[in-house]
């Protein structure tokens, strides 16, 4: 990844958190963490991960893709240096959960290890 595109990535993961945290009435999406945002090499997609605290995620999942246009036509009238929006496309982030994951094995392991 370009240092251009990283740098477009980062603005746009702060504007969508941004917009979702203060423009999108949705409750279910006020416990939404934007985690990454990966631009395709020709700015035209946006990957966007994110993380929950609600458990059901594929309803999170569904109301952030409904969300899409809603988020985009904010993000046009923001002073982003693009001159075109990427379509967003928005990706649970497991690496938080894999994380935990691991973390409850290796806690696991020690307490084998004291006994």
């Amino acid at each position: 990844m370009s240092i251009k595109t990283e740098r477009l990535g980062n603005m746009l993961h702060k504007e969508i958190s941004n917009i979702i945290m203060s423009e999108i009435k949705d409750e279910d999406l006020k416990f939404v963490t934007i985690t990454k945002v990966d631009l395709s090499s020709d700015l035209s997609n946006a990957k966007v991960y994110f993380t929950t605290l609600n458990d059901d995620k594929e309803k999170v999942l569904k109301d952030l893709n409904r969300a899409k246009k809603f988020i985009r036509s904010n993000l046009m009238k923001r002073k982003i240096e693009m001159r075109i929006i990427p379509e967003l496309s928005f990706v649970y982030d497991e690496s938080i959960d894999y994380g935990n994951k691991i973390e409850s094995l290796i806690e696991k392991i020690h307490e084998e290890d004291d006994n």
